[in-house]
């Protein structure tokens, strides 16, 4: 599967921004998330959503700012980041595993290009 991130950009602390990851094959297949990499720092899993949408993980960092969601019937995956941070400056990816074991996803199976995301203070 093909993985198309968009959504990325410039924005102040405390602002918001949604990313999309349109996939080319079905979305329903498989267990779906978004991986960040900030410079000079690994990549990190930052949030995924099982195959049929209904289960949710967070990396602490995140939880209770970032939603991801879902639409398999659009083939689209999406990164709802509120209340954004400069800590939160990165790349960010999106990935796909196939296999159905649950939580973040720390070795995809498929990932995309990233999109950047900078948080001025």
């Amino acid at each position: 599967v093909q993985l198309q991130a968009s959504g990325g950009g410039l924005v102040q602390a405390g602002g918001s921004l949604r990313l999309s990851c349109a996939a080319s094959g079905r979305t329903s297949s498989y267990r779906m998330g978004w991986l960040r990499q900030a410079p000079g720092k690994e990549r990190e899993p930052v949030a995924a959503i099982s195959r049929s949408g209904g289960l949710t993980y967070y990396a602490d960092s995140v939880k209770g700012r970032f939603t991801i969601s879902k639409d398999n019937g659009k083939n689209v995956v999406y990164l709802q980041m509120n209340s954004l941070g400069p800590e939160d400056t990165a790349v960010y990816y999106c990935a796909a595993v196939t296999s159905s074991t649950s939580g973040l996803i720390l070795r995809p199976d498929y990932w995309g290009q990233g999109t950047q995301v900078t948080v001025s203070s």
